[in-house]
């Protein structure tokens, strides 16, 4: 497996997730990039606090989630509890968080009259999810693994079991079965971001196997996305190896600060952008000397401040969040 080869490579999952959040989220109308997303919430402007918060609930779900498959199968009970942590607190807090619709929905339309997909009644939904765990769980017959969750979240997406949420709660369940499967050692490989790119596509493709049950469309699409998704994640993990190394090189010239640095490049690593309290907090340096190291490591091209204010200033790691955008 590519990402056994990576050192550390848990330093870098959490970028891959918070991109996952973005990209899932941004199909279904939720406009928050990558740096929005590392702010505090005190630092996005008003406006754009509710997508902030959707994008926020789906890392802490998808985090959850990740955890809880050490202990828990993949399930229905593993994605109600998803879904209970994804529509908290936010636009959809009314619609059921943490479980199964009792009421009609559609799809597309004002109106059930004119929807472009009316999916089950909420009375089958029940069973219909119960069907589609045991089909993931059913090692009876040989059914190859990625055609097998692409056939998962079709079912998913078509039995819609939630009010709400059912596209993010469909995508991240992907990379859920694909770890609990062991074809993933690392959760690292998201498909929300070429679903994205290819959104009408996407959804062309689920409506034709509802329509003309073409099925084998649907599986060509979703293997392409694998495989552009698998490629485009060889390369980004290969830039992110060649910018550590320069990194690296820059912070030897610091000397006996160089082990400072390196830690909270480790932090870095991991959330990329950070204020001098947080680098106090990490490196246990006074304010003096977190203020002389941060402005050293902006000397060295490393990080940016992002504010242009002499109070409450942000520093960027720019070069390693542009390689997820």
């Amino acid at each position: 497996m590519y990402s056994e080869y990576i050192p550390n490579i848990d330093l870098f999952i959490s970028m891959h997730v918070l991109k996952e959040a973005t990209q899932s989220s941004k199909i279904e109308g939720t406009e928050t990039n990558i740096e929005e997303a590392l702010l505090n919430k005190e630092d996005i402007r008003e406006e754009k606090r509710d997508d902030w918060e959707e994008v926020q609930n789906y890392i802490s779900a998808l985090n959850s989630a990740i955890t809880k498959l050490e202990k828990l199968p993949f399930s229905s009970r593993l994605l109600k509890e998803t879904h209970q942590i994804l529509l908290q607190g936010v636009r959809g807090k009314h619609k059921l968080p943490g479980e199964f619709r009792t009421s009609q929905n559609w799809i597309g339309g004002a109106s059930i009259n004119d929807a472009s997909f009316v999916p089950p009644n909420h009375t089958l939904v029940n069973d219909y999810m119960s069907d589609l765990e045991k089909f993931a769980h059913n090692d009876d017959y040989y059914f190859p693994e990625l055609l097998k969750i692409a056939l998962i979240h079709y079912q998913f997406e078509t039995i819609h079991p939630f009010l709400d949420g059912n596209g993010r709660v469909g995508r991240l369940m992907i990379t859920l079965y694909l770890v609990e499967k062991g074809i993933l050692k690392k959760p690292i490989l998201y498909l929300s971001d070429f679903f994205e790119k290819n959104r009408t596509l996407y959804y062309d493709n689920l409506t034709k196997v509802r329509d003309k049950n073409d099925i084998i469309q649907w599986f060509k699409f979703f293997l392409v996305g694998i495989i552009e998704t698998a490629k485009k994640g060889i390369s980004t993990f290969d830039s992110i190896l060649k910018l550590q190394k320069e990194v690296d090189l820059k912070i030897q010239k610091l000397g006996s600060r160089a082990n400072k640095a390196n830690t909270l490049l480790n932090y870095l690593y991991q959330h990329p952008m950070i204020e001098a309290q947080k680098a106090r907090e990490i490196t246990g340096l006074s304010s003096p000397s977190v203020y002389k190291l941060l402005e050293e490591l902006e000397n060295l091209q490393i990080i940016k401040e992002i504010t242009g204010s002499k109070r409450g200033k942000l520093y960027l790691f720019k070069d390693y969040t542009q390689l997820f955008q």
